[in-house]
């Protein structure tokens, strides 16, 4: 698992968690900015499910797979269902599911990171 990746992960996920709970506070509803950073986090997961899916053919990896392979895929999920959550609810609600599904990209993130290297 390339940490460098799950940095940038952790950190957009972070700052849109940021702009989405600016938002939201504002009371306005999902802008393009917050959808283009969310799809950027989404190429950015996908990139990182990539690196882990080499190492794993490279036989590295914790051997526990199911839980890690439970964390990506719903690393994987979150993004676009969060957006599509905050595209049906047009209102504060739908930016404060983004910032919730920001956070949990980036816990979920930290969460991985553990599991690969034995320390869960």
């Amino acid at each position: 698992m390339n940490t460098t990746v799950s940095a940038i992960v952790i950190a957009g996920a972070l700052l849109l968690m940021l702009a989405s709970l600016v938002t939201a506070f504002r009371g306005r509803p999902m802008g393009m900015v917050l959808l283009i950073g969310f799809a950027a986090l989404e190429l950015a997961v996908l990139v990182q499910v990539g690196f882990v899916i080499a190492a794993l053919s490279g036989g590295a990896g914790p051997r526990e797979k199911v839980t890690l392979w439970g964390y990506l895929i719903g690393e994987v999920v979150i993004p676009p269902a969060g957006v599509f959550l905050a595209l049906a609810e047009r209102s504060r609600w739908g930016t404060a599911i983004l910032a919730l599904a920001g956070f949990a990209i980036a816990v979920m993130n930290a969460r991985l990171l553990q599991i690969w290297q034995g320390a869960a």
